[in-house]
C-alpha cells in the first residue's frame, strides 16, 4: 500500500475537488455527493489494478478507528444543530423511533440473517444491530440546518435527533451479539446470568452513565466557553468542538459507558446554553466541514473496496439483494409507520421520517468493532461484510435520489 501512497493522495484530491464543485455542476442532477464519491471510488477500485486488495476483514482495526472518528464528529455536529428544546411532545416521534422502530429492525433483520444466510445466532443479532440505526453521517443532508436559522421542521428534527441517539442505543445489541458469540466459542449456550449481566451492565449502566457524562461535560464546557473571562476574546471553534467530543467520549469510555451517547448529549447540553449565541453556528460550521472531509475519505475507500470486489469476480446470490431491498423498502418504513401511528403528524411527514432511515458509516463501525473482538467465525464475518456493504450501497443511491423529493412534500417549518 505504501508504494501507492502518493497516487492515493492524488485520488483523494480529485474526490475532494468533486466535493468543492458539486453544488455548481450537479445542482440540477438527482444525485447526492455520497453517490458521486462512492461511484468515483468504485471506478478507481475497478481500474487501479496495482493497488493491493483492501480486505475489510484483514483491515478491521483501521476501519473501526477511522469510522469511529467520522461518527464522533457527526454526532457532535448533530447535537449542536438542534434548536428544539427538550420537551416531551416535541421529542415523542424520536423516542418512538428509538424504542419501537429500531428493535423491530434489529429483530427482523436478525431473523433474515439467520434463516436466509445461515448466520449463527450471535452473527444474526450483530447484523440487525449494525443495520438498524439511522446513520448520522450520510443522513446529514436530510438533517436540520445550522443553529438559529429556523430550518427545523418536524421531519428534519426527528431524523437528526434519531440519528444522534440511536448510534449509542444500538450498542447494547452489539454487545449482546458479542456475548452470545463468545459463549458459543466456549461451547456454552445463552444463560440467565449472561442475559442479566447484559441487561444490568450493557443496557442500564452504560446508557445511564453515558447520558450523565454527556450532560456534565456539555454543561461544564459551556460554562467555561460562555464565562465572563472568555467573552473578552474570540475562542477557536475548532478547539472547542474537538475538546467537547474527546472529553465526553473519553470520560464515558473510562466509566465503561457509551461514548457515542455521551458525545451527542454533551453537544446538545452545550447547545442549550446561551441558545441564541452566534458561537453555536461557528461550532456547527467547523463540525460540518470536518465531517464532510472525513466522510469523503471513507466513501472513496468504501467505493474502492467495492470496485476491487467486482474485479475479483465475487459473485453475490439473489438473497443478498432481496434481503437488502426488503430491509430498506419494507422493514424500516413499516417499522417507522408503526412507531409514528397516532401522533399528530401529517401523513407526508410520517412517510418521509419512516422511509429515510439511511444506512451508512456507523454500520461499518459496529461491524468492525464486533468482529475485532475475535469471537465470530470467518465465514460469518464474510457474510456480514457482504450484506452490510450491499445495504449501505443501495441505501446511498435509493435515499440519495428519493430524499429531496420526499422532503419537498413535508410541511415547511413555521417562521
Amino acid at each position: 500500500m505504501i508504494e501507492n501512497y502518493n497516487l492515493f493522495l492524488l485520488v483523494l484530491g480529485v474526490a475532494f475537488l468533486l466535493g468543492t464543485f458539486f453544488p455548481i455542476f450537479f445542482k440540477q442532477w438527482p444525485i447526492s455527493l455520497p453517490m458521486l464519491q462512492v461511484s468515483f471510488g468504485v471506478f478507481m477500485g475497478y481500474w487501479w489494478l496495482s493497488l493491493p486488495f483492501l480486505d475489510p476483514i484483514e483491515n478491521g482495526l483501521v476501519i473501526e478507528k477511522l469510522t469511529e472518528l467520522v461518527v464522533l464528529v457527526s454526532l457532535v455536529g448533530a447535537g449542536i444543530k438542534l434548536d428544539t428544546p427538550l420537551k416531551w411532545p416535541l421529542w415523542r416521534p424520536t423516542l418512538r423511533l428509538l424504542l419501537i422502530t429500531m428493535p423491530i429492525g434489529i429483530f427482523l433483520m436478525g431473523a433474515l440473517g439467520y434463516y436466509a444466510f445461515g448466520l449463527s445466532l450471535g452473527a444474526a443479532i450483530l447484523l440487525g444491530a449494525a443495520l438498524a440505526p439511522t446513520d448520522p453521517v450520510l443522513a446529514s443532508s436530510i438533517q436540520v440546518g445550522p443553529p438559529n436559522t429556523g430550518n427545523e421542521d418536524t421531519t428534519r428534527f426527528t431524523l437528526t435527533s434519531e440519528a444522534g441517539l440511536n448510534d449509542g442505543l444500538a450498542f447494547p445489541f452489539v454487545y449482546l451479539a458479542i456475548k452470545i458469540a463468545e459463549a458459543a466459542s466456549q461451547g456454552q449456550g445463552i444463560s440467565a446470568a449472561l442475559l442479566f449481566n447484559w441487561f444490568t451492565h450493557d443496557v442500564l449502566w452504560k446508557i445511564i452513565v453515558g447520558v450523565l457524562v454527556g450532560i456534565f461535560v456539555g454543561k461544564l464546557v459551556a460554562k467555561l466557553v460562555f464565562s465572563d473571562m472568555a467573552r473578552e476574546t474570540t475562542l477557536s471553534q475548532g478547539y472547542t468542538v474537538i475538546a467537547l467530543t474527546l472529553l465526553a467520549y473519553g470520560f464515558a469510555e473510562l466509566a465503561h459507558s457509551y461514548g457515542f451517547i455521551a458525545v451527542f448529549i454533551a453537544a446538545f447540553a452545550f447547545r442549550r446554553s446561551e441558545c441564541d449565541h452566534d458561537y453555536h453556528k461557528a461550532l456547527h460550521d467547523f463540525a460540518e466541514q470536518s465531517e464532510g472531509l472525513l466522510m469523503s475519505l471513507v466513501l472513496v475507500v468504501f467505493g474502492i473496496v467495492i470496485g476491487q470486489a467486482m474485479v475479483s469476480g465475487l459473485e453475490l446470490t439473489w438473497r443478498v439483494y432481496i434481503v437488502s431491498l426488503v430491509f430498506l423498502l419494507l422493514i424500516r418504513p413499516i417499522g417507522g409507520m408503526i412507531a409514528l401511528r397516532g401522533l399528530n403528524l401529517h401523513r407526508s411527514e410520517k412517510y418521509a421520517i419512516s422511509a429515510l432511515g439511511i444506512r451508512g458509516l456507523g454500520t461499518l463501525y459496529y461491524l468492525s468493532y464486533a468482529l475485532n473482538q475475535g469471537f465470530f467465525d470467518k465465514s460469518d464475518a464474510l457474510k456480514l461484510w457482504i450484506v452490510c456493504i450491499i445495504v449501505i450501497l443501495i441505501s446511498i443511491f435509493i435515499h440519495g435520489v428519493s430524499a429531496p423529493k420526499l422532503l419537498k412534500l413535508t410541511p415547511k417549518p413555521k417562521s
